[in-house]
């Protein structure tokens, strides 16, 4: 084996196969079952993509597989900089070398993290799949390995996986405090610690950096995690002329969570501020800042297209802790903070998401239909101790449950106690207990 970065190679395939597995906290990510495809594992920055690699190889070798047969690569190294596809058969040459004997023979786990340095990875990854016996896993920054370009990249040959923030069980789980069984069955001392536990995780979020963090080096590091995000996955990724119209909106999106958002309004608005940019690359702009995984977009639920396009879309940040970073407006903001870690489990359940606007001008914060067919309709209040907010949120449902007849109802809440009557049909969950369950879909 010769070339400039053989030697490099050799040493770091040599030291993977001998390293061992790092202890981390345990990530719960669906991975697709389509055999013969590569599965790319994305994400937005910071949120533990190389952790679930290393999550990967060791369920592997727990379930049997000797440790010869998985290899962990990163080319995040100085050492290969400027490595080109074709020094990637160095890779193979290497790897086969220290184990001909699960060449064809045996089929190995390859996770490739930050393949992405390398410029036509492509290539390589399907020639690895079409010609070896190698179960592939790729994973690199949201800058160049986007979910909708995976599968154009691969020429449809590898599937997506997400890793999202914390979830509020992973939260639980990295804290050593996630509890066993039923959370409907838990005793009050452990149900009193559960609620203020998802209250520290709605203003605290799941990062898994900011855990423990002081506040002020919490809130400066996830500020740097959306700062890096825009510079790398979306100003210099599309070579951007406008950063200051899209650091405004970025600011807008995010200090404004579970929030309508129009590009035509927001267009009126910086064109009063002198600023020139199109309304087109407005548009471009909420993309990117989708792709890279920094907010999510959710659309009116209607069968018409025209009225999904000129209507406004609710936008929702990838983590509950990103909204104190941007809403200066001193709240605690649990109700829109509950609102946002709803939208990322239904994401992960596999739902298809709209908000409902009923014809009498009501609204129903989500729309859930899951693949299996099934409809929810689902109302989300942190504080349900008025009569007026509870009223309010039975009626919203009762008015979209006409045009949705299929949908059942239900009603997340902080404070499920405060609940004394409620209409025949309609579902009350304690909002821990239903961030909890077991997922709606299979997994």
């Amino acid at each position: 084996m010769d070339g400039p970065f053989a030697d490099a190679i050799a040493r770091k395939v040599q030291q993977a196969q001998r390293a061992a597995v790092p202890s981390l906290t345990r990530r719960d990510v669906r991975l697709p079952r389509v055999a013969g495809r590569a599965v790319a594992v994305i994400g937005m920055r910071r949120t533990g993509k190389s952790s679930f690699l290393w999550q990967l190889l060791g369920d592997r070798a727990a379930a049997g597989t000797p440790r010869e047969g998985l290899l962990y690569f990163n080319f995040e190294d100085e050492r290969l900089a400027g490595m080109q596809a074709a020094d990637l058969a160095l890779l193979v040459e290497e790897y086969y070398r220290l184990n001909p004997e699960w060449r064809g023979a045996r089929r190995a786990l390859w996770l490739l993290d930050e393949i992405q340095l390398v410029p036509g990875w492509e290539r390589f990854a399907r020639r690895l799949l079409d010609s070896e016996n190698i179960e592939l896993f790729l994973s690199g920054s949201s800058a160049n390995l986007l979910s909708r370009e995976v599968a154009t990249s691969m020429r449809g040959r590898a599937m997506a996986a997400v890793v999202y923030p914390f979830s509020f069980r992973e939260y639980l789980r990295h804290h050593g405090r996630e509890p066993v069984g039923d959370p409907a069955r838990l005793a009050t001392a452990e149900r009193s610690a559960l609620q203020k536990d998802l209250r520290h995780y709605l203003r605290f979020g799941g990062f898994p950096e900011a855990q423990g963090a002081p506040e002020r080096d919490r809130l400066d590091l996830l500020k740097s995690h959306v700062d890096v995000t825009l510079l790398r996955d979306v100003i210099e990724r599309h070579d951007l002329s406008s950063p200051v119209a899209l650091r405004w909106m970025t600011r807008q999106l995010l200090g404004n969570p579970a929030g309508l958002f129009s590009v035509h309004k927001f267009y009126q608005d910086i064109r009063a501020q002198a600023t020139a940019v199109s309304k087109d690359t407005l548009h471009q702009f909420l993309a990117h800042l989708e792709d890279a995984f920094l907010v999510h977009t959710m659309p009116v639920a209607t069968s018409s297209e025209r009225r999904r396009m000129v209507n406004p879309r609710k936008v929702f940040p990838i983590d509950p802790g990103l909204i104190p970073v941007f809403d200066r407006s001193g709240k605690e903001n649990l109700g829109h903070a509950l609102e946002t870690v709803v939208l990322l489990v239904l994401r992960r359940r596999g739902a298809e998401v709209a908000y409902v606007k009923t014809p009498d001008g009501l609204e129903v914060d989500f729309l859930a239909h899951y693949p299996d067919g099934s409809e929810h309709l689902i109302q989300v209040s942190a504080d349900v101790g008025s009569a007026a907010t509870l009223e309010r949120e039975y009626r919203a449902l009762a008015a979209a449950v006409l045009e949705y007849p299929r949908a059942t109802r239900h009603l997340l809440t902080l404070t499920p106690e405060a609940v004394r009557e409620r209409p025949a049909g309609v579902q009350v969950h304690a909002a821990e207990e239903w961030l909890l369950a077991e997922d709606h879909q299979d997994t």
